[in-house]
């Protein structure tokens, strides 16, 4: 679990929350069902409508990147590498059959597997190029339609305020209930503002800042694949890798 993002999380609500308290709020004036449901929904259905079904639902598993981003070694992967070139030396190619179904990265696995067939290195970095380029594209778009859902947020907040001025407007002959009416109005208008800036836009930018750390790593550890099936030496190997690093 990320716990810097959770925190920051947190933090955010705790000195949004804090904040009108110190101001001589009430917390539960914070407190709307109906602006949850005009902000919340109305996000995620703008963004629905603009996107393809694939990119969407692709979007929706990128948020739990929040609170369960993946985390990439770039020193154990080069130990790692370094490890299977001494092996190979030992026990030729098929000696890594083993570490294909223990490998979590399926770019890193793909490259296993082809290393262990005795395909040409030409061949390995055609075909895991392509894997590579293609899941940094796929999981960028996601990020830029998380991204979008920020744009949309502070509209519906506003829409929900103007639902709830409707409201208030409707029943004038309530003059001692205007303003309270008033102010849950305007908490719309906060949640919108609140979702985008400190929720959807951050989690888009570190989707895409995790996005690229992923693709680095899986661009040294094809490095170090192609170098194996290269027949260079492990000393060698872990030189050109660590130019990774940094």
């Amino acid at each position: 679990m990320d716990r810097l993002s959770v925190a920051g999380l947190l933090l955010a609500v705790v000195a949004i929350a804090g904040g009108h308290y110190l101001d001589g709020g009430q917390i539960q004036q914070l407190l709307n069902g109906p602006a949850v449901v005009i902000v919340v929904g109305g996000t995620l259905a703008a963004a629905a409508i603009q996107t393809p079904s694939n990119e969407f639902r692709r979007a929706l598993w990128l948020m739990r990147w929040l609170v369960n981003g993946p985390r990439y070694d770039f020193e154990r992967g080069i130990e790692r590498v370094v490890e299977w070139c001494q092996r190979t030396r030992k026990l030729g190619l098929l000696g890594l059959e083993a570490e294909i179904e223990a490998e979590s990265d399926p770019v890193v696995r793909s490259g296993l597997q082809l290393l262990v067939d005795g395909k040409d290195a030409n061949v390995i970095r055609g075909m895991l190029e392509i894997q590579l380029v293609s899941q940094e594209q796929r999981d960028l778009q996601g990020a830029r339609v998380i991204e979008s859902m920020g744009g949309y947020a502070p509209t519906l907040g506003i829409l929900g305020a103007v639902i709830g001025l409707i409201q208030v407007m409707s029943n004038l002959q309530d003059p001692e209930g205007l303003g309270a009416g008033i102010a849950t109005a305007f908490v719309a208008t906060i949640y919108g503002v609140a979702l985008a800036n400190l929720l959807l836009i951050p989690l888009a930018n570190k989707i895409k800042s995790l996005v690229l750390a992923r693709y680095r790593y899986q661009e040294m550890m094809l490095e170090g694949l192609l170098s194996i099936s290269e027949g260079q030496s492990p000393q060698l190997i872990r030189q050109r890798m660590q130019g990774y690093l940094g």
